[in-house]
């Protein structure tokens, strides 16, 4: 069995360890990963490289990311873990695997990784480079080393300008980075039978839907104590909670059910009459931006840093978060300078906002449609970056 059919834990810890690597794939194109956000970030441009002919292998360091990359970008993907940054398990995959140009996500900056490239002379280019607020200062105070470690990499292409500035105040030169946007606004909506899915949660197709978007711990009580404020302006109104994590699906719904509310589970797959639809399922949450009538994108009630609230816009869904959205501050502040978002400064006022929304159904269909607007501005990304990077690919490989 090839190591990227493996989704079970042993296999994952083999595959970090080099003791299980994939198949060889000269001339392939690496592409790496760390994570959902990260996989679904790069999921068009591995789209647009397969169609062009190139053979793209996948790696990635979780197994929701790993989970995520199955189901998102066809079955002719490979994919494996990437090896521990241990002294010669990044050379082993990389004589192994043989690839002939590595793409490196966000801020995935592994030094074995990018020494074992260097010595088989294999370029590197960061791709949708992004330098956090919280990374910054510990690179920054570092730049020495980072000046050095960095020097495999021929290219970044950054999210935006204050990325391409602090990648700079970390020694990397000028010359070798270039601002080409977010690879995230890339996307397209899912390809889904609204009306369907709007009747599986709600037979009447009547009851607003709030839809709260991948929570965190502490989040869901968060949004728990809310929930009398809003009941109590739209008795019938319908809250779907998805939390981020598998592991955690349990645990959220004894949670809702100790306060006392109705709870039927996604996996349930009967019809629901309840107050909250527990989604305990993974790739579900895309669609569910089609139906959703508000959207709370969590992960930014508690210091998490927030969530991609592209995936409800491309869908015509404005957003509400709270105020750590540091993740995605440059989407966020232009969603909000745009009227497409709502970023509330405490728990307080997000539970206000939804309240007025609900009260007020005009504001709420103009969130939506300067949501939809924004999204139609952002276009181009995808081409820029495969722009740039052309004088890298190597020959398209007969698939």
């Amino acid at each position: 069995m090839a190591p990227d059919s493996h989704t079970n834990g042993s296999s994952k810890w083999l595959q970090h360890l080099t003791l299980q690597l994939p198949a060889a794939q000269p001339g392939c194109i690496w592409l790496h990963a760390c994570s959902v956000g990260e996989v679904a970030s790069v999921a068009p441009l591995y789209h647009a490289l397969t169609r062009q002919g190139y053979k793209v292998h996948l790696t990635v360091v979780t197994a929701t990311g790993f989970a995520h990359a199955k189901r998102v970008l066809g079955k002719e993907l490979t994919v494996s873990y990437l090896p521990w940054d241990i002294p010669g398990c990044m050379a082993r995959l990389v004589k192994r695997l043989q690839p002939a140009l590595l793409l490196l996500a966000e801020t995935e900056f592994w030094p074995g990784m990018l020494m074992a490239c260097k010595k088989n002379r294999i370029p590197v280019i960061g791709i949708n480079t992004r330098i956090s607020d919280r990374s910054f200062p510990r690179y920054q105070a570092t730049a020495f080393y980072w000046r050095r470690c960095l020097k495999p990499v021929v290219m970044f292409l950054a999210q935006s300008q204050l990325d391409a500035e602090r990648l700079i105040a970390m020694g990397v030169a000028a010359d070798r980075v270039n601002v080409v946007g977010n690879l995230k606004y890339a996307i397209s909506a899912p390809g889904v039978d609204a009306q369907s899915l709007r009747l599986k949660l709600d037979s009447s197709g009547t009851r607003p839907i709030l839809l709260v978007a991948s929570t965190h711990e502490g989040e869901d009580r968060a949004i728990l104590n809310m929930y009398p404020t809003w009941h109590g302006l739209c008795r019938n109104l319908l809250a779907v909670i998805v939390p981020r994590h598998p592991e955690r699906f349990d645990q959220v719904a004894e949670l809702v059910r100790s306060h006392g509310h109705r709870l039927s589970r996604w996996s349930e797959q009967k019809q629901y009459d309840s107050d909250f639809i527990l989604v305990d399922a993974m790739g579900v949450l895309g669609e569910l931006y089609s139906v959703a009538d508000i959207v709370i994108i969590a992960g930014s009630l508690k210091n998490i840093g927030g969530h991609n609230p592209l995936e409800a816009a491309v869908c015509g869904r404005g957003v509400v978060t709270g105020p750590f959205v540091q993740n995605f501050r440059e989407i966020m502040n232009d969603m909000q300078r745009q009227n497409a978002a709502i970023i509330a400064n405490d728990a307080q006022e997000l539970e206000t906002a939804v309240g007025r929304l609900l009260q007020h159904p005009d504001e709420l269909k103009q969130l939506h449609a300067h949501a939809a607007l924004f999204m139609q501005d952002k276009t181009g990304v995808l081409e820029s970056t495969l722009d740039c990077i052309a004088a890298y690919l190597p020959a398209p490989v007969d698939q």
